[in-house]
């Protein structure tokens, strides 16, 4: 595994803190540099915290709203006001609770054909990117999270598009849950400036140590940044 930083937090609640104060100093850093900081928002309970937090007073307004630009890590293929929908918990924790233009918000479209949704979302990135052809985007910050059987984003253990080496976005079709999926591939992951995992609860414990232990195969494990810092925020009950 390469090199990451490690940082334990007592519970969910600092290690929202932590990573909303992490994301506060990079937002100015981010826009200083490029004019804008571009993320990728993670689903799941763990980051929904954060986005409450993002979205409070005490940060949302340190954080210049409009140059970030939000783009998604993964989508269940469902419509946007789906309850399982990653982007209606991110419209409800944090977009509906701060002031960015609608622009700056990228979606995808989990309610379209799962291919022609991936296609779509690539052609997106290629267009905001200004990607020549075979070119990767570059994340100021994706945010993760890890499965109990070490999956992340949508990038499950055997699947076949673990091994994507072009495109951008894919759509796999995840036989444990009978459904398809959208999810950044591997090489756009770990072109990423910044990537951190969130992860609280022991039941995670499991997956975290294998990811850590150097010889595992588990699409956490997989997260190899080429250029860019890799950062695990983790609740104590959750190390391995």
């Amino acid at each position: 595994m390469v090199d990451h930083e490690i940082v334990l937090c007592r519970d969910i609640a600092e290690l929202s803190r932590q990573s909303a104060e992490r994301f506060s100093q990079l937002a100015p850093e981010s826009v200083e540099g490029a004019g804008r900081m571009s993320v990728a928002l993670s689903g799941g309970s763990t980051p929904k915290h954060l986005y409450s937090l993002l979205a409070s007073p005490d940060y949302s307004n340190r954080i210049r709203w409009n140059n970030v630009e939000l783009f998604w890590g993964d989508e269940r293929c469902v419509p946007p006001d789906h309850p399982e929908s990653n982007f209606r918990m991110a419209q409800e924790a944090l977009l509906s609770r701060i002031q960015i233009p609608a622009e700056n918000i990228h979606r995808m479209s989990g309610e379209i054909q799962p291919q022609a949704a991936a296609a779509e979302y690539e052609k997106e990135l290629q267009k905001f990117f200004a990607l020549n052809s075979g070119g990767l985007p570059r994340f100021d910050l994706i945010l993760l999270g890890i499965g109990e059987d070490g999956h992340t984003a949508s990038l499950f253990p055997g699947s076949n598009a673990l091994n994507e080496t072009k495109r951008l976005v894919v759509a796999p079709f995840i036989e444990k849950l009978k459904s398809f999926r959208l999810t950044l591939s591997l090489p756009v992951l770990n072109n990423a400036a910044n990537l951190g995992f969130l992860v609280a609860g022991p039941s995670k414990a499991d997956a975290v140590k294998q990811a850590f232990s150097g010889s595992s195969d588990l699409p956490a494990a997989r997260v190899q940044p080429v250029n860019g810092k890799l950062t695990w925020l983790i609740t104590r009950d959750a190390a391995p």
